[in-house]
């Protein structure tokens, strides 16, 4: 959904400085770009728009365009995998962001296989430290953003935001936001209705939550970088 005015005056009367957070936004949809327009990029593309207005440097990524192998190890390769893009293409990306946002659509009930490897890989590097003796994810942020046309928002946010601050990610206040349509077959997020709106555009409990997602991110990843990160006292290997 576009903008309202609301939310492009918050990007425009703020004074905090985000230049040089980086955010990375992976969509989890089980179709490749190839396949047609994604409904969960849709609603990604509202919180990308709030943090490129405020000076965050975004990159996006669509999970299936990507030959990522599955595994829980850095460079499945190694493994016998014939082709692996994590390593070269996704990694890299990863652990330069300051902020993740995984988007996924809601498959009975569930994240998207696609999302649940990425989860996976994201696991294989968890015992991968920084200089300071901590695991590499701590000090980013994390979040979810989650569309569907069956129920389950809140149970994939759940299963999402538990795995990434359990490998490192800082999970911010309201981290998830996503919007489901009626239950059973029928548009999805941002199809055109035969009024000729477009579903879940006019939702403003999705609207309140991509925005205080987006924002709680920003802030928290600000903060941390201010810090340093967490004190790495007590909770090093």
């Amino acid at each position: 959904m576009p903008l309202d005015d609301r939310q492009i005056a918050l990007t425009e009367a703020q004074g905090f400085d985000f230049t040089g957070l980086r955010a990375l936004f992976v969509n989890c949809t089980l179709k490749a770009s190839t396949q047609g327009p994604s409904h969960t990029e849709t609603l990604m593309r509202d919180s990308i728009e709030i943090m490129e207005r405020c000076g965050v440097e975004v990159a996006y990524l669509r999970a299936a365009d990507q030959r990522i192998a599955f595994g829980v190890q850095p460079d499945m390769r190694a493994a016998g995998a014939a082709v692996d893009d994590w390593p070269d293409v996704v990694w890299p990306k990863v652990r330069a962001a300051d902020i993740l946002v995984i988007g996924t659509p809601i498959w009975l009930g569930e994240e998207s296989s696609i999302c649940r490897m990425l989860i996976e890989r994201l696991y294989a590097h968890s015992a991968e430290l920084a200089d300071n003796g901590q695991p590499l994810y701590y000090g980013k942020a994390g979040g979810c953003v989650v569309t569907g046309n069956e129920d389950g928002i809140k149970h994939v946010a759940m299963s999402v935001l538990y795995a990434l601050q359990h490998v490192g990610y800082t999970i911010p206040p309201q981290a998830d936001c996503g919007w489901i349509g009626e239950a059973g077959p029928g548009p999805s997020y941002g199809d055109t209705l035969d009024d000729g709106r477009q579903a879940g555009f006019d939702n403003a409990f999705t609207r309140r939550n991509l925005t205080t997602m987006t924002w709680n991110l920003m802030h928290t990843a600000r903060m941390m970088a201010e810090l340093g990160g967490l004190p790495a006292h007590g909770n090093t290997r």
